[in-house]
C-alpha cells in the first residue's frame, strides 16, 4: 500500500534527548518532497515543544499534549479539543504532592528534599497537567474525590492527566479530518506505552528498535535501528 503520510512520537522515537539529528531531518524532507504528509504526535506541553523542537515546520500537522491539541505551523493555528482541568484541582494537586514530599522528608535530607519538590511540581500546558510517578497516587485520588471527569496516562515515570477521551489516538483521527486522510493511509511510529492508542489505528504499525517491549509485541513492524535512525529506517522502507 502507498502510505499518505507518516504519524511519529517525538521522545524516544524521533529524538534523542530532545533532539533530532541531521540524518534523521534529511529522511523527513525527503519523504515531504515526495508530496507526502508528516504528523508529530507527542505527550509534551506544547510551549515546552516550541522551545526543544526546531523543526515543526516539517510537519503539516503537530498533536500536542497527548491528543488534547492541534497545530499547524504554517499557519501557526492551535485547536484545543478539550478544556484544562479546573484550577481548584490544579492546586489541590500542587498542594497534596508537596505536602507528601515533605512529609517523607528527614531533617538531614531538606535539601535532597527541596530539590526532589522543584522536580515534582505541577506543570499545566494549554490543556494538559503533568508531574511524575509516583504522584499518580494523589492524582487518582483527588480526581476520584473531586467527582471530576479526568484520566490519568503514564508515560515513563511522566503522569499526564487530561479529560477521559483525550489521548494520542483521538489527536490523530482529528489531524487526519484536517487533512482529509483516512486512518489506514497513515504509517505510525514509536516507542512508548502512550503511544500505543495511536499506533492500533493507523494503516501500519512501527516501533523503533528501543521501544518498551509492551509496544513491540502489539505493532506490525519493528525496525532494526533505534530512535531517528528507526524512523529513517521506516521512510526508505514505504517511500
Amino acid at each position: 500500500m502507498a502510505y499518505l503520510a507518516i504519524a511519529t512520537d517525538y521522545d524516544g522515537t524521533l529524538a534523542q534527548d530532545g533532539q533530532v539529528e541531521e540524518a534523521t531531518l534529511v529522511a523527513l524532507r525527503h519523504w515531504r518532497s515526495k508530496g507526502r504528509k508528516l504528523i508529530l504526535i507527542t505527550g509534551r506541553q506544547f510551549d515546552d515543544l516550541l522551545q526543544v523542537c526546531p523543526c515543526l515546520d516539517l510537519f503539516d500537522w503537530v498533536v500536542a499534549e497527548n491528543g488534547a491539541m492541534l497545530y499547524q505551523p504554517t499557519s501557526r493555528i492551535e485547536k484545543l479539543l478539550a478544556d484544562r482541568p479546573v484550577q481548584e484541582f490544579i492546586q489541590r494537586l500542587s498542594d497534596r504532592i508537596q505536602k507528601a514530599i515533605q512529609s517523607t522528608a528527614t531533617s538531614s535530607s531538606q535539601e535532597f528534599a527541596k530539590l526532589r519538590s522543584n522536580i515534582a511540581s505541577v506543570a499545566t500546558g494549554r490543556v494538559i497537567v503533568a508531574t511524575w510517578e509516583p504522584h499518580s497516587v494523589e492524582a487518582i485520588a483527588l480526581i476520584q474525590e473531586m467527582g471530576l471527569d479526568l484520566q490519568v496516562i503514564l508515560n515513563k515515570g511522566a503522569v499526564m492527566i487530561l479529560p477521559n477521551g483525550i489521548d494520542k489516538a483521538t489527536g490523530l483521527v482529528a489531524a487526519a479530518n484536517e487533512m482529509g486522510i483516512e486512518l489506514d493511509a497513515i504509517a505510525g511510529i514509536g516507542d512508548a506505552e502512550n503511544d500505543l492508542v495511536f499506533l492500533k489505528i493507523c494503516g501500519y504499525s512501527v516501533a523503533v528498535a528501543n521501544a518498551l517491549p509492551v509496544v513491540k509485541e502489539q505493532v506490525d513492524h519493528v525496525t532494526t535501528h533505534s530512535r531517528g535512525a528507526g524512523v529513517v529506517e521506516l521512510i526508505e522502507a514505504i517511500g
